[in-house]
């Protein structure tokens, strides 16, 4: 397996007195059978993921972030919503994808199941099946 660490747009903190000391990324993980997984990471919206497929070619699979994303003004230099989750998607040529960061915990303003209903509405005004992106539901297996 290879792995390369690519951009993501995030912040971090680990003590008042250490903002942005450390580093946030995403991992691009090529396996010896050729198969891409892209683990996006915690991030917000730019234009580094078609650059990340113009240089390491499209994921087979990719974890994309959904959730944590109110109120959008503050948080959308570090999360991205369902509708640039697509975007995301569609940037990465990406065979398919798994919703993330949403449903376990709350982090920020938007209702716990607002995300997934959101992203089901966002593919389907991209007209990209459903079935492509998926949140799954905890305990929830998805094969292919």
């Amino acid at each position: 397996m290879n792995v390369t660490a690519t951009p993501a747009r995030h912040w971090a903190s680990r003590t008042p007195f250490d903002r942005n000391r450390t580093l946030w990324a995403g991992f691009m993980m090529r396996f010896s059978d050729g198969f891409q997984f892209f683990f996006v990471g915690d991030t917000g919206y730019g234009d580094d993921f078609a650059n990340v497929r113009d240089r390491l070619g499209p994921a087979d699979l990719a974890a994309i972030p959904i959730g944590a994303y109110a109120p959008r003004d503050f948080m959308k230099a570090s999360h991205c919503n369902p509708q640039e989750a697509v975007q995301i998607f569609q940037d990465l040529g990406a065979g398919r994808a798994v919703a993330i960061h949403w449903g376990t915990f709350k982090l920020t303003l938007e209702p716990l199941d607002e995300p997934p209903i959101l992203l089901g509405a966002a593919l389907r005004q991209a007209c990209i099946d459903e079935g492509r992106f998926r949140a799954l539901v905890h305990g929830e297996r998805w094969t292919f």
